[in-house]
């Protein structure tokens, strides 16, 4: 089947992935994020359907933590759920999704990443709202491009499916989130595929009902909290070796290769520049350029951010490495 074309920027091809694997968009719109709900909100009542057969259920509600918690609620009842959001939006969120990834609730939000307000309002793309999510207990998985905007939104939606653990897709803010680009879409028929029915059902299955009545979301002293809270340590464990098969897997759909780690340059490199983002692409012209010049260069792109990939980044790092330059686009305060 020949792939289907389209110029388009990164929320529009973000949300075609989020409408097909969701059965609910619980949605508060940011800048720049909000063209992702928006678009999703134009197909759901033009009756676009889901790969599941259905309708997108979209609900806006008053704030992006009422989102938050009208996702988590969603998940608890058996529907998948997925949001989009950027800076201060996140921020909001932060206290559910402690909740999502403890209770193991498979989900993706995709987040424009953008500077969060301190001393000024900026609307422009920076780290410092993802980064605040580091310690949630989320998944989270970078894209460069217009083109792995879309092929990773993919990869995060199968993953969640099958591991339980939440992923938080993330994308420069204006710099990849507006910037208008050809890109390979792929359709329902392609993701059906790719996705495992089996492990959707058992989603369903895990949801709240009157049936079946389970405790949640009780109280715990110490001792059993932490039983509990350790409990969780396999999901985490194997999962980037998860996410790259799936990326494997999609990859033989698309003929793109996706890796939670790219190297990119020379094969006997001296110096390389490790970053995430929209700085990858201009990085990798730089490269060409220099090794064109005899010089021993290349970048490494990382993809797949928590849990982070040692194992992966060590392989794809040529061992000729004498000087490594990690650009950041986060700046913390007080940090060491």
């Amino acid at each position: 089947m020949a792939a289907k074309i389209m110029t388009i920027d990164a929320n529009k091809a973000t949300a075609y992935v989020a409408y097909a694997f969701s059965d609910v968009a619980a949605i508060y719109p940011i800048t720049p994020s909000t063209s992702m709900a928006e678009q999703c909100d134009i197909w759901s009542v033009q009756g676009k359907k889901n790969l599941f057969g259905d309708t997108l259920i979209v609900s806006e509600l008053q704030s992006e933590g009422g989102a938050a918690g009208a996702v988590h609620g969603s998940l608890q009842a058996g529907a998948l759920t997925t949001t989009f959001t950027a800076s201060q939006g996140l921020l909001l969120m932060i206290p559910n999704m402690y909740k999502i990834a403890g209770e193991l609730l498979p989900t993706v939000f995709h987040v424009s990443a953008r500077t969060i307000a301190t001393h000024a309002l900026s609307i422009y793309g920076d780290h410092s709202d993802v980064m605040a999510c580091r310690q949630t207990g989320w998944a989270m998985l970078a894209s460069n491009s217009v083109q792995e905007a879309h092929d990773y939104a993919v990869v995060a939606h199968l993953t969640t499916l099958k591991t339980r653990v939440p992923f938080l897709h993330f994308f420069d803010g204006f710099r990849t989130s507006h910037e208008i680009q050809k890109v390979e879409i792929l359709e329902n028929e392609d993701y059906l595929k790719l996705i495992d029915m089996k492990k959707v059902q058992e989603f369903r299955d895990r949801g709240l009902s009157c049936n079946k009545p389970v405790t949640r979301g009780s109280a715990q002293t110490p001792d059993v909290y932490f039983q509990a809270f350790e409990a969780r340590n396999p999901f985490y464990e194997n999962l980037a070796d998860a996410v790259q098969e799936t990326m494997n897997e999609v990859s033989k759909v698309t003929g793109r290769k996706l890796s939670t780690v790219e190297y990119y340059g020379a094969p006997d490199a001296e110096r390389v520049i490790i970053a995430m983002g929209s700085i990858i692409k201009v990085t990798q012209a730089t490269v060409d350029a220099l090794i064109k010049k005899g010089e021993k260069v290349g970048v490494l792109a990382v993809h797949l951010f928590r849990p982070f990939p040692t194992a992966h980044l060590l392989k794809a790092m040529p061992s000729s490495v004498k000087s490594i330059a990690i650009l950041d686009r986060c700046k913390e305060l007080g940090s060491a």
